[in-house]
């Protein structure tokens, strides 16, 4: 999907109310204004390290701040991002993440337009990429880390037969597991640091 192909902004959608779960859920619109490689790293940048400046995100990201500011106010218009207003200082526009997450369903991969499916399919490798991205740094850097932390690290695989309604039942059992440390995600005492978790479950067929 290239900029022209979405040359003005849309109206955004209605906010995310701050006492409610903070999770965006994906349709065929959201979908296709999301699915392009620069905005899922903006969106997942501002969920990793809080708001920040187009010209901070474009030296983060190694892309110019017209670029990073272009793509901010598209996903602004869809809803994925929004002002920071307590940050900014003088002419200086903030973003932030107006979500903590995204959820995705398979019946976008389903639908009857193939852009649709095309933007499902790029969101998804450009999600995959980011994974491998953010593993491969973990472990070139683990050595930097104090031992009770790479220690205490995992890179661990398994490999199960179960029925697609098994394998349903174990992410979510997995996903509930996550959500109880949720709220210790928020400290900030000198012995917490922030952690990344990826779950990658599907099935294989077998030789």
């Amino acid at each position: 999907m290239s900029e022209h192909d979405d040359p003005k902004p849309e109206a955004p959608e209605p906010e995310t109310p701050k006492d409610e779960p903070r999770e965006r859920a994906l349709d065929a619109r959201s979908l296709r204004g999301l699915a392009h490689p620069l905005r899922i790293r903006l969106l997942a940048a501002l969920r990793h390290d809080g708001p920040a400046t187009a010209s901070q995100l474009g030296e983060r990201l190694g892309e110019s701040s017209g670029a990073t500011s272009y793509h901010l106010r598209q996903l602004a218009a869809h809803g994925f991002v929004e002002d920071a207003p307590e940050h900014g200082k003088g002419r200086e526009r903030w973003w932030r993440a107006a979500h903590d997450g995204t959820s995705f369903t398979s019946e976008l991969h389903h639908d009857p337009d193939p852009e649709v499916r095309g933007a499902a399919d790029l969101f998804k490798h450009e999600i995959a990429t980011i994974h491998t991205q953010e593993l491969s740094t973990w472990l070139g850097t683990a050595s930097d880390w104090p031992d009770e932390w790479s220690a205490n690290s995992d890179m661990s695989d398994f490999t199960l037969r179960l029925t697609a309604e098994q394998l349903r039942e174990l992410n979510e059992k997995t996903h509930e597991l996550i959500e109880t440390y949720r709220d210790l995600a928020h400290t900030e005492d000198e012995d917490t640091a922030q952690v990344r978790v990826h779950l990658h479950s599907f099935p294989r067929k077998s030789r």
